[in-house]
């Protein structure tokens, strides 16, 4: 059985390999306990966040993988700003129109919009926003694997999130794919507009996005493999996205 420690290195290593940064000012910590490998820190981006969890998996010999690994901000953002800015940015978002927002405060739940009578309804669903320590939580229900993952991304586009764990329900059931992917990450570029998305190109094979095309400058081909990765349940991010002036 591999130490934690040895682990530790295969992932850095490889990720040194794969994303050419290095981590020395965000020291990762692994640990193994009771079967599982606890993946602690903190990281610069989700995209660390996400490259470093898969390889720390990839070489767990398929142990359970604990995540605690954070995303650094600075300046913090305080839980009750972070949590009124995610949720009116659901409520202002086109495809939340029909949901019911609702934010967790204190322990108790504070609907913003809509009624909870409406969340059953036809082509309507809720969405309740939870922030502890900077860490969103998402919970309710929604109608397509689309929705599900453009909430992470809504959370994740408002500056301050340390992390955003999604357990929003998907009601009805839908079988995942490399197409729905595909669309979902078209949309979400194009709605980014740090990003030019018309030079970009998306192809997904396995769960696994590539980004290529090109673009003006570094700043936007590293945003569009972050907006890639903050979608949920992907197989990884590979950008060959190129720079030309």
């Amino acid at each position: 059985m591999q130490r934690s420690d040895t682990v530790l290195k295969q992932v850095m290593a490889a990720f040194e390999r794969e994303s050419h940064l290095k981590l020395h000012n965000h020291p990762i910590h692994m640990n193994l306990d009771d079967g599982a490998l606890i993946v602690a820190g903190e990281v610069p981006d989700i995209a660390s966040k996400k490259r470093l969890l898969q390889l720390a998996r990839r070489h767990s010999e398929d142990k359970r993988l604990v995540d605690r690994l954070r995303v650094a901000v600075d300046p913090p953002v305080a839980d009750g700003e972070l949590r009124t800015h995610i949720c009116e940015r659901l409520a202002q978002a086109v495809d939340f129109r029909n949901c019911v927002i609702c934010a967790r405060v204190k322990g108790q739940l504070e609907v913003l919009r809509g009624t909870m009578d409406e969340a059953g309804n036809d082509g309507s669903g809720v969405i309740e926003v939870t922030v502890e320590d900077g860490v969103v939580t998402l919970t309710g229900q929604v109608i397509s694997l689309s929705h599900r993952r453009l909430a992470s991304v809504t959370a994740w586009w408002v500056g301050g999130c340390r992390d955003v764990v999604n357990l929003l329900e998907l009601v009805p059931a839908e079988a995942d794919g490399d197409d729905e992917i595909s669309e979902v990450l078209h949309l979400v570029l194009e709605t980014d507009l740090r990003v030019r998305a018309e030079q970009i190109t998306i192809k997904v094979e396995n769960l696994r996005i590539t980004l290529a095309g090109w673009v003006a400058t570094e700043a936007e081909r590293r945003q569009a493999e972050q907006d890639a990765w903050c979608l949920d349940a992907i197989g990884g991010v590979v950008n060959r996205i190129q720079v030309r002036a």
